[in-house]
């Protein structure tokens, strides 16, 4: 068959030029001419294909792309719950070798995810070959959300403290733990922030709405009912600050804010932060109420506070409030799920870690409210947990409760003692070591077994000057030790030994709460495991104070009748009798410091508030001090005599019930 077509190829090019010879054809080119051209052509080839690979091999050498290293930073953004097929990597042509060197960076993902979490936790990992701390990572993950309480609880600690994870495996956990784990990781001491989602992302508000209006909307929805009248008052007064403000600003208006704001607005600058304070603190008082919690969150109360608190990160005292807010809300479970998801555990987390005692205290009591985990009692408003904060690693023995005057607070009364320092000593830092609140950096340190609580109780209900009128109905002894004993025995005192600390007219709060509870049957726990009280500067025999003028009396003494603090009044006569009887019943242990320095009242007044025989309660010691009435319960350094003999009272008083 090749012979025959190189025949038939032979005749038609012989043919070919049979029939086209003659003058008009053109010459053909001579085979040297192609040699040529083809020599050319194939330097030119060979040369561009030479230059290109040399190219080529350059660049390689110079740039050279780990797709192991791409495809690990890739799957580190994602969290893969379920495997690829076999099939599936199949195709992607890798060698065996390199599908085992890349299973550290993919399988420990695809792999670990789905069997760690999805069987059980005592399957044998030995035949995965991702590393150690991945494959702990899961197991915590898997751990905390196993049926055994204890297994959960020591999860939770153990990935807290793990400091070698990746910040990408941070961001896993983060997006992994459920609600209860995220609470149980925020109460652990000086957790890693990164453990927690930010807050999302808020929705845009129209064009000309301003958080005043938010917070101003947010009150007209909640019902009025089920509240007392001064909630209702200072929301009506919170509105109608709102309203003149609002005005103003739009108006150009002078407003000197009626009741409210206690000075003049300027044409151009409007305090709306002073309004929103306004605003929250009814929030705080409505916040209280349970069914009013509903309406809040309902309403978008949530989103509208998590604005307020980013856009106010430099007022402390709004922020303190939110989170007051936040707290009171935390008491109801059922807002659990919506308190998580709006971002404030995040945010609780970052401000239970401040420095400043306050903060840390307030957000401290929020996130206990969340933790059904591992906390059981509750701490309503003005309850304040001082230590432990976080979730402690030791049994708690005893409980020491401190109840300040009635022109004190939580913190702010048990502040260590102020020092004039000349400027020289403040450069030098001579007061590093001083702190705002001695419980807890004290006590806790040397009882380190103890539950230390602070409570607060509203002398006035907000900072406007304009007080509720019917105020003074809550400032009597029987009021507030009604109040006071509901709230603690929420928190769950009462079940174990207590010692009260108490200042001032607090020490008469004291006195009257444990008569109630003497006469209540469920609270007759809480006289059973009283061990001691320490009474500082306490009038428990009346005041010479009831013979100056009025104006100075309520300056130091608001909320109880100034005839009650007379020299040997009734009242006070029959209060401090029918406690002497308990006492003595129950062998109290008491310790009473009296003042002996007169306090300086305005600039021309010195008065001695409580003289050594009225701080006399009659039975156990008195120690008098060097010291005036507001000072005596600041002791001036940890190792002063005032500390030193609080402290060794609160020890002896509980005896066998605590360790150092």
């Amino acid at each position: 068959m090749i012979a025959q077509m190189s025949v038939a190829a032979f005749r038609l090019i012989h043919c070919r030029r049979l029939g086209t010879a003659g003058p008009g054809v053109k010459k053909v080119l001579p085979w040297k001419d192609f040699r040529k051209i083809a020599k050319v052509t194939g330097a030119v080839v060979l040369g561009g294909c030479v230059f290109i690979t040399y190219e080529v091999v350059s660049l390689n050498n110079a740039i050279t792309i780990d797709t192991k290293a791409i495809l690990q930073e890739k799957h580190k953004s994602y969290i893969y719950l379920s495997p690829t097929t076999s099939k599936e990597q199949e195709t992607l042509g890798l060698t065996h070798k390199a599908r085992k060197e890349l299973h550290k960076a993919v399988r420990k993902f695809l792999e670990l995810s789905s069997r760690v979490l999805l069987r059980p936790l005592d399957e044998h990992l030995s035949h995965l070959d991702a590393d150690p701390h991945e494959c702990a990572l899961w197991v915590l993950l898997k751990r905390t959300r196993s049926a055994d309480r204890a297994v959960r609880l020591q999860a939770v600690q153990d990935l807290a403290q793990n400091q070698h994870w990746h910040d990408y495996q941070y961001q896993t956990a983060a997006q992994a733990v459920d609600q209860r784990t995220a609470v149980g990781l925020a109460r652990i001491p000086h957790v890693d922030l990164r453990f927690f989602l930010s807050p999302p992302i808020l929705p845009e508000v129209e064009d000309g709405f301003s958080i005043e209006d938010g917070l101003r909307q947010l009150l007209a929805t909640l019902p009025q009912s089920d509240v007392d009248q001064c909630v209702q008052y200072f929301t009506s007064l919170a509105l109608r600050e709102s309203s003149q403000s609002l005005a103003a600003q739009r108006g150009g208006l002078w407003c000197f804010g009626g009741n409210g704001l206690p000075y003049a607005q300027s044409l151009t600058s409007i305090p709306s932060e002073k309004v929103e304070s306004f605003c929250v603190q009814a929030l705080v008082q409505h916040s209280k109420v349970p069914c009013h919690c509903d309406h809040i969150v309902a309403n978008g109360g949530l989103q509208l506070l998590q604005r307020v608190y980013q856009l106010r990160k430099d007022s402390q005292k709004i922020q303190r409030n939110i989170v007051r807010i936040i707290g009171n809300l935390a008491l109801n479970d059922n807002l659990h799920t919506a308190i998580v998801q709006s971002g404030w555990v995040s945010v609780l987390a970052e401000m239970v870690q401040s420095p400043h005692i306050m903060q840390g205290s307030h957000a401290a009591r929020a996130l206990a409210n969340l933790d059904r985990e591992a906390v059981s009692e509750k701490y309503k408003d003005g309850v304040y947990i001082l230590h432990p904060q976080c979730r402690a690693s030791q049994p708690i023995k005893a409980d020491v409760l401190f109840v300040h005057g009635l022109l004190g607070a939580a913190f702010k009364t048990w502040r260590q003692k102020d020092s004039d320092m000349t400027e020289d000593e403040k450069a030098a830092g001579s007061k590093e070591d001083y702190t705002e609140c001695w419980p807890k950096s004290w006590l806790a340190a040397d009882c380190p077994s103890l539950r230390i609580l602070s409570v607060e109780y509203d002398t006035h209900l907000s900072d406007w000057r304009s007080k509720c009128p019917v105020e003074n109905q809550r400032k009597s002894l029987a009021y507030r030790s009604r109040e006071l004993l509901n709230k603690l025995k929420a928190a769950g005192v009462g079940d174990r030994p207590v010692v009260w600390v108490a200042h001032s007219m607090g020490g008469l709060l004291v006195k009257k709460m444990l008569l109630d509870a003497s006469n209540d049957p469920d609270l007759r726990s809480l006289i059973k495991n009283t061990k001691g009280i320490l009474f500082y500067s306490v009038p428990h025999r009346g005041t010479s104070m009831a013979e100056y003028s009025v104006n100075v009396r309520y300056l130091l003494f608001p909320s109880i009748e100034v005839r009650e603090l007379c020299r040997d009044s009734p009242a006070l006569r029959d209060l401090n009798e029918n406690f002497l009887n308990i006492a003595k019943d129950q062998k109290f242990k008491v310790l009473s410091f009296a003042e002996m320095l007169p306090t300086t009242i305005g600039p021309m007044m010195k008065i001695l508030v409580v003289p050594s025989h009225s701080a006399d309660l009659g039975i156990g010691d008195l120690i008098q001090v060097d010291v005036d009435h507001l000072n005596i319960c600041k002791p001036e350094k940890k190792d002063s005599f005032l500390y030193k003999s609080s402290l060794q009272f609160i020890r002896d008083a509980l005896g066998g019930d605590i360790t150092s």
